[in-house]
């Protein structure tokens, strides 16, 4: 339930960013002409902060513990957020969220770790396709909060003068916050202790990424799913999480007749980008609990290839033909259901690659190096968005070549082990 509560606290906050970015760099920049293409750059920093605090983390939730490590990286990631809102600057903003995706960054393996090594065999796969799919009630959340501080912008109620982005970066801070107390007291698993003491007698090196790369197994299973992270989280995070782009231009297209204020405008686009988070993410959870059962069924390879197929249709789908504001309630639901299924997998398969003494370290460099891969997608994209005009169209259009990186995550299948029925090595 903590390991639970603190990676659904980590989505609220990613979400947090998701929704806050657009309106945070427009509102940080002089030259508003720069902010779509400088918005999407802000994205790369956090995923590469999200990547370089996976590795650290994860390897040190072996060494010293999943319980203990993971309150660290609750903490850095709670209080970085908050600190979001103070900037006053494009670079301060992107130091900000450089450091908010270390704290993140290491969350993810530590939790599955955790969860993983705490249940008994029956229970394992169940238990981390729940924590997975649980994950999706943060973005909820943070649709929900979305929409609140959008509504309460409109109507100028905000309290201490603070702008839509900024209540939003404070807010999404203090949950998370809160959490790091009950995380405090939580012991670690016992089979980690354990095999900790027995590795320490025998030499065992525990967290230690030599150990994983030169090993041919092990080796072998973290750069296949490596890869098979990449594609999922550049299909989600490089492509998918730019949605609000979308939403926001419909509704800007929408409203510019009207009379508006630019500040009523902008308030309405914060409300409907979290609407649109809200319905992406109630797909998402439907996805991940539908495709981990499926995984369990039928075996964690075949869920894959169909997860990942699922994300590049649904993708084109919203990319290529979400027009109008009554689309977005069907659209974006199906655009997450398949998004985010491939990520109910991902909780289930990767901890069942690596022994305990490098549990969080293989599943924190495969689901979390990878976002140095999937933080090439964003500078992509606002290259050939550029490079074709630098408008929405062009925006779009970069999104769907982008998203044939979706299909590289099936060709890599063949070459891992069905893992469905084993017990974890060990």
């Amino acid at each position: 339930m903590v390991a639970s509560l603190a990676w659904l606290f980590d989505c609220l906050d990613q979400q947090v960013f998701n929704l806050s970015r657009d309106g945070a760099v427009e509102d940080l920049l002089t030259d508003k002409t720069k902010s779509i293409e400088l918005a999407a750059y802000t994205t790369s920093f956090f995923l590469v902060g999200w990547a370089i605090g996976g590795l650290i983390f994860g390897a040190l939730g072996d060494r010293f513990g999943r319980a203990r490590i993971l309150t660290v990286s609750l903490l850095i990631y709670s209080l970085c957020t908050g600190l979001n809102c103070f900037t006053v600057t494009y670079s301060e903003f992107c130091a900000c969220v450089f450091f908010t995706g270390l704290g993140v960054g290491g969350v993810f393996g530590l939790s599955v770790a955790l969860v993983a090594d705490s249940m008994p065999e029956a229970s394992r796969a169940p238990a981390l396709g729940l924590l997975q799919s649980l994950s999706s009630w943060g973005n909820i959340t943070a649709g929900l909060l979305g929409m609140s501080i959008g509504l309460l912008a409109a109507g100028s109620l905000l309290p201490f003068g603070l702008k839509a982005w900024q209540a939003m970066f404070l807010a999404g801070a203090l949950p998370a916050l809160i959490c790091v107390f009950i995380l405090a007291r939580l012991k670690e698993p016992e089979k980690w202790r354990l095999a900790s003491a027995a590795g320490k007698r025998s030499g065992v090196k525990f967290g230690s990424y030599a150990a994983l790369l030169r090993h041919p197994k092990w080796s072998k299973h973290a750069w296949l799913g490596l890869i098979l992270c990449s594609s999922g989280i550049v299909g989600l995070w490089g492509i998918g999480n730019f949605h609000p782009k979308i939403v926001s231009s419909i509704i800007q297209t929408h409203l510019a007749a009207t009379g508006l204020t630019p500040a009523a405008i902008a308030s309405k686009k914060a409300y409907w980008t979290s609407v649109g988070l809200l319905l992406q993410n109630i797909g998402g959870f439907f996805g991940m609990l539908s495709m981990a059962k499926f995984a369990q069924v039928k075996g964690r390879k075949p869920a894959f290839a169909l997860a990942l197929s699922l994300s590049f249709v649904c993708t084109l789908l919203v990319f290529k033909f979400l027009r109008e504001i009554d689309q977005i309630y069907w659209m974006l639901p199906i655009m997450g259901f398949g998004q985010y299924s491939v990520f109910g997998v991902y909780a289930i398969y990767l901890p069942e690659l690596f022994p305990i003494s490098l549990r969080s370290t293989g599943t924190s460099f495969c689901y979390n190096f990878g976002r140095l891969v999937a933080a090439s997608a964003p500078f992509t994209i606002g290259r050939i968005t550029k490079s074709l005009g630098g408008n929405i169209e062009g925006f779009r259009t970069a999104g769907m070549w982008v998203s044939l990186v979706l299909l590289l995550g099936i060709f890599v299948l063949p070459f891992l082990p069905e893992t469905k029925g084993q017990p974890l090595p060990e």
